[in-house]
């Protein structure tokens, strides 16, 4: 198995835990919080989509979906442009909100098919080209890649998290707050 099909498998398993966290949830609980200060289910995947947007563009050249496909007017959020969710304050966080799962999915599912399309065009040798000269060691393209995959994988599995607790609460006959 080469390389660039490892990452594909990798990108592919944060598609099948993003999905299995967001299908089946109602706007209410994928904005629900554990807490005032908790990251909800829809924060943590609109953040790891746009890590994974923004840091794969970036290395590949190709404009992000969030702007070429524009979904940052189809999620209208009171943020900036371009943000991705890094440094945001609790209250940033709790107003990235949406009606649907499918909103969530279809950026992801967008994003995905472009990360893809740009890992399957990919060679070993390109893994090591330098990406970001501002580290030291400077970052290369596998070393970006990987790093994009291991941060969407966790906040995947903190949105897994979430719901595992939304629904323990809710059998419970608890409320999450908003």
């Amino acid at each position: 198995m080469k390389a660039t099909e490892v990452l594909a498998d990798g990108y592919g398993r944060i598609r099948e835990v993003v999905h299995e966290v967001v299908e089946g949830l109602s706007a209410e609980e994928l904005n629900a919080r554990t807490d005032a200060a908790a990251n909800s289910i829809t924060w943590l995947v609109w953040h790891l989509t746009r890590v994974q947007d923004d840091h794969v563009a970036d290395a590949s050249g190709l404009e992000q979906v969030w702007h070429a496909q524009d979904w940052v007017t189809r999620f209208a959020l009171p943020l900036p442009a371009d943000a991705t969710g890094f440094g945001q304050t609790p209250r940033q966080a709790g107003s990235v909100r949406v009606d649907s799962g499918e909103l969530l999915l279809g950026y992801f599912d967008a994003v995905h098919e472009q990360s893809l399309g740009f890992l399957r065009g990919l060679s070993a040798a390109d893994l090591n080209r330098v990406v970001d000269e501002r580290w030291d060691p400077p970052v290369t393209l596998g070393v970006r890649l990987v790093s994009v995959l291991a941060d969407d994988l966790q906040h995947a599995g903190q949105a897994a998290f979430v719901r595992g607790a939304l629904e323990r609460r809710q059998r419970a006959g608890g409320q999450a707050e908003r």
